[in-house]
C-alpha cells in the first residue's frame, strides 16, 4: 500500500479543523449560558433576600447628581466617568429610593451621606428634599453626615429630621451671583471683530464678546431672577430649620465676627447658628446608628441596605401601560447628541419612538437645558406636536434650566410644570459672526478673488462683514424671534404682544414665570408623572419607563446584574466591548474653565458649517 503524505495531511488538518471548531462552539455556548443564568438571575430578583426590621437605609450618594442616563451606557460613562472613577447619581433612582423607604415597614430610618454628590442645580436638590419631607411625614427619622456642606448640599441636609457636622468641617452658604468675564478690550488688541445679530433687549448671552461689562438691562434681569432664588433659597432652609425669618442673611453679614468668637471653629459657628443639630465624627455616627437600630455581626455595624442595592429591589413594572419620560439635558444641538448634549435629530426621533410604542398611553418631556440651536429646538418641538396630535397627553417637567431653546421645547405640552427654582423664559434669538479682517492685516495677509455673485463669499472670517449680509441675517433673525413668540402665544393662549412684553430674551425663576403665565403650575417632577398619567386616565398604580437610546445586549445584561455605570465600562474594557483608552477620553482636555470655555464657543461659532445659525440659548448656568 503506498503510502500518500498530502492525503494524510490533509486528514490531519480537517480532524484539527473539527476540533478547533468544536471547541469554539463549546466556548461559544458556555459563555452564552453564563451570560443567559447571570440574565436570569438578574430578572428574577438574583435570589435577594427581604429585609429584615430595623434595618437603615444608606443613601451615599457619590458623583453627579443627573436626571436620567440619556444615551447608552456607553454614552453615560464617557459624560460622567472622573478621575476617582465616581459615577452618575440619578435623581429618579434617589427618588424612588426616598419613596421606597417611607413605605417600607422593615426601613426604620434614613442616613444620607453627601461629600460626594456634585451636580444638580435647585430644582433637582429640592425634589431631594421634597423626598426627604415624604420620609419623615412616613414617621421615620432622616439623619444627614458631612464633611462639608457647601450650598447645594446644605438645601438637601436642610430637610433632615437631624444634620451632623465633622469637627472639622463647615456650613457654606454663600448667596447667588456671578462675575463674568468680558473680551471686548482683549479682540480688539488681537484685531477681532464681534458682529452680533439679536432680537431681545435682555439676550446678554453674546456681551461679553461685544462689551467690557453687562449692559444696565442684563445687571437689571440678573438681579431680579438672582434675588428671586435667594428669597426662595432662605425662605425654604429657614422653615426646614425652624430659623426666625433672615437668620440665614443675618448669619453671613456676622459671620466675620463668629467666625473669630469661635476662634476659627467653623462646625462651632454652624452649630450655635442652629444649621447643624450636632458635631460627629463618621464612626460616632455609625455608633449611634447601631445603638438605635440593630446591630449586624457579619457586618460588624449596623443593619443596613445600600443605596444601589435598594433600588434594585424597587425595578420598575416591565410590562403594561407606561407613562414615557424623554430627558432633554443639556445644550441643544441640531444632529445627533453626544454625552451631556440634547441633540435635535435623536430626540425626534426618541419622542417619535414612544409615540409608535402603543404601551406608552403619556409623555413627560423633563427639560434641564439653558438651549442651543433654533432648529433643532424646533424638530423636537415638532415630535412633540404630533405626540398630542395622537392622542398621547404630553406634560413638561421643567428642572434646574429650561430657558432660550429650552423653552421652545416646552411649547408643545398640554401642561407646563416648573419648580420655583427653575431658572427658564429668556426667550430671545441671535446669531454671532465674528471677523479677524484686523488680524490679518497686521500679519501683512491679504485675501482676494473671483465670485460669480456677491453672496458666494458674503462671510468670510478674514474679511469685514460685508453691511448686505448682516442686514440678511438681522432679517431672519427676527424671523425666528417671530416664531418663537408666535408659537409660545399659541402655547399659552395669549398673543406675540403679551409673549414679547415678557419675552426680549429676559430670565425668570419658576415662581416668576408662573405670575407672567409662561408656565402652568409650580410643582415637583412627581407631579408632572401624576398629571400625565391621569390625562390618559392610567389611575394611580402607573408605570414608567426612560426613552433612551438602543443599548447592547451587553450593556443591558450588565444593567441588569445592578452594576453602576463606572463599573460596566471596567468590566466592557476587560471583555474588549470597549477601547482601553475610553477613560482618558472621558475626562477631555485641562481646558481652563471660563476663558476657554467662552473663546472656544466662540471659534467653534467660525468654524460651522452654514453661514450662520439662529441661537436659542441663554448664559444661565445653574445657581
Amino acid at each position: 500500500m503506498s503510502f500518500k503524505p498530502f492525503s494524510s495531511l490533509g486528514r490531519g488538518v480537517k480532524a484539527l479543523w473539527r476540533g478547533l471548531d468544536a471547541t469554539r462552539r463549546f466556548v461559544l455556548n458556555l459563555i452564552f449560558l453564563v451570560i443567559l443564568i447571570a440574565f436570569v438571575w438578574a430578572l428574577f430578583g438574583g435570589g435577594l433576600k427581604p429585609l429584615a426590621p430595623k434595618t437603615a437605609l444608606v443613601l451615599d450618594l457619590k458623583g453627579e447628581l443627573v436626571e436620567a442616563r440619556a444615551g447608552s451606557v456607553r454614552d453615560s460613562v464617557v459624560a460622567g466617568l472622573s478621575g476617582n472613577g465616581r459615577r452618575l447619581v440619578r435623581l429618579p433612582d434617589v427618588l424612588k429610593a426616598l419613596d421606597g423607604a417611607a413605605k417600607d415597614s422593615n426601613v426604620s430610618e434614613v442616613l444620607v451621606l453627601l461629600d460626594e454628590l456634585d451636580g444638580g442645580g435647585l430644582a433637582s436638590v429640592r425634589e431631594i428634599g421634597a423626598g426627604i419631607e415624604r420620609v419623615k411625614a412616613a414617621g421615620k427619622r432622616v439623619v444627614v453626615w458631612g464633611g462639608n456642606f457647601d450650598q447645594k448640599r446644605y438645601l438637601i441636609a436642610a430637610h433632615a429630621s437631624e444634620i451632623y457636622l465633622h469637627p472639622m468641617g463647615m456650613v457654606l452658604i454663600e448667596g447667588f451671583g456671578r462675575h463674568r468675564n468680558y473680551y471686548r478690550d482683549a479682540l480688539d488688541k488681537v484685531g477681532v471683530t464681534v458682529n452680533l445679530m439679536k432680537v431681545g433687549t435682555y439676550k446678554s448671552f453674546a456681551e461679553p464678546f461685544i462689551g467690557n461689562g453687562p449692559s444696565p438691562a442684563a445687571q437689571e434681569a440678573d438681579a431680579f431672577l438672582y434675588n428671586g432664588l435667594w428669597t426662595a433659597y432662605t425662605d425654604e432652609v429657614e422653615k426646614a430649620r425652624k430659623l426666625p425669618a433672615g437668620s440665614i442673611a443675618k448669619g453671613i453679614d456676622e459671620l466675620p465676627q463668629r467666625l473669630q468668637a469661635a476662634n476659627g471653629n467653623a462646625a462651632r459657628v454652624a452649630l450655635d447658628w442652629k444649621l447643624i443639630d450636632g458635631v460627629k465624627t463618621r464612626d460616632e455616627v455609625r455608633d449611634m446608628f447601631i445603638k438605635r437600630g440593630a446591630y449586624d455581626d457579619r457586618i460588624k455595624s449596623f443593619r443596613q441596605v445600600s443605596f444601589g442595592d435598594y433600588v434594585a429591589r424597587h425595578p420598575e413594572k416591565p410590562f403594561g401601560d407606561a407613562v414615557a419620560v424623554v430627558v432633554a439635558a443639556g445644550d441643544i444641538t441640531e444632529g445627533t447628541g453626544g454625552p451631556g448634549m440634547v441633540g435635535g435629530i435623536s430626540t425626534a426621533n426618541l419622542i417619535r419612538s414612544v409615540r409608535e410604542d402603543s404601551s406608552v398611553k403619556a409623555v413627560v418631556l423633563r427639560v434641564n437645558s439653558p438651549g442651543g440651536s433654533a432648529y433643532g429646538s424646533e424638530l423636537i418641538r415638532r415630535e412633540l406636536e404630533l405626540t398630542r396630535a395622537a392622542g398621547k397627553p404630553v406634560v413638561v417637567s421643567m428642572g434646574d434650566v429650561a430657558a432660550s431653546g429650552g423653552y421652545w421645547i416646552s411649547m408643545a405640552a398640554d401642561e407646563v410644570i416648573a419648580d420655583p427654582s427653575t431658572v427658564t423664559g429668556s426667550i430671545g434669538v441671535f446669531a454671532i459672526l465674528p471677523t479677524a479682517d484686523k488680524v490679518v492685516d497686521k500679519l501683512g495677509i491679504h485675501t482676494a478673488g473671483v465670485t460669480t455673485t456677491w453672496l458666494a463669499d458674503a462671510y468670510n472670517p478674514l474679511r469685514p462683514l460685508d453691511p448686505r449680509f448682516g442686514q440678511l441675517i438681522q432679517s431672519a433673525i427676527n424671523h425666528v424671534y417671530d416664531e418663537f413668540t408666535t408659537k409660545a402665544a399659541l402655547a399659552r393662549k395669549t398673543t406675540p404682544a403679551k409673549i414679547d412684553e415678557v419675552g426680549q430674551g429676559r430670565v425668570w425663576t419658576g415662581t416668576q414665570a408662573k405670575e407672567r403665565g409662561l408656565v402652568d403650575r409650580l410643582g415637583s417632577y412627581g407631579d408632572a408623572l401624576r398629571s400625565a398619567a391621569k390625562r390618559a386616565k392610567l389611575g394611580d398604580d402607573f408605570r414608567v419607563t426612560y426613552a433612551e437610546q438602543p443599548t447592547t445586549l451587553a450593556e443591558r445584561v450588565l444593567e441588569r446584574m445592578g452594576l453602576s455605570d463606572a463599573q460596566i465600562l471596567n468590566v466592557q474594557v476587560k471583555l474588549g466591548l470597549l477601547p482601553v483608552d475610553l477613560g482618558a477620553a472621558a475626562l477631555g482636555g485641562n481646558a481652563t474653565a471660563g476663558i476657554a470655555r467662552d473663546l472656544g464657543w466662540l471659534s467653534a461659532v467660525a468654524d460651522r458649517k452654514q453661514p450662520f445659525a439662529a441661537v436659542t440659548h441663554c448664559l444661565c448656568g445653574v445657581p
